[in-house]
């Protein structure tokens, strides 16, 4: 009998201090709302056929750097342009990585690190 496989990432759940800060954000982004909202313990984006997730229930004290959130979008100089448009602060203008994508990183109310890229 073969192993099972590991097949697709079906969600991640970012933690919020800040439930309407952070829907705010991500639907300045341009994330499908699914579930929930500004005021909801609980949200849900729809990120092609996986989901991205806000939790109300933050750890106390800063949140320290956990890693970052990858997303492939169709174009990564017209959602950077749509950041600035929308007031977000993105970490740098996007650029061409030496593995093969074009990217930009930002930042969520809470400190969550995310980057949108296109592989090139």
């Amino acid at each position: 009998m073969a192993a099972p496989r590991i097949e697709q990432l079906s969600a991640i759940t970012l933690a919020t201090r800040d439930m309407a800060a952070s829907v705010r954000f991500y639907r300045a982004l341009g994330f499908a709302l699914k579930y929930g909202g500004e005021q909801a313990e609980f949200t849900s984006f729809t990120v092609g056929r996986s989901f991205l997730n806000l939790i109300a229930e933050a750890p106390p004290g800063p949140l320290v750097w956990w890693g970052r959130a990858i997303f492939h979008v169709s174009d990564v100089d017209a959602l950077y342009a749509q950041a600035l448009a929308q007031g977000l602060t993105p970490q740098a203008p996007p650029r061409d990585a030496p593995w093969g994508e074009r990217f930009f990183h930002i930042t969520d109310p809470d400190g969550h690190e995310l980057s949108f890229a296109r592989p090139q």
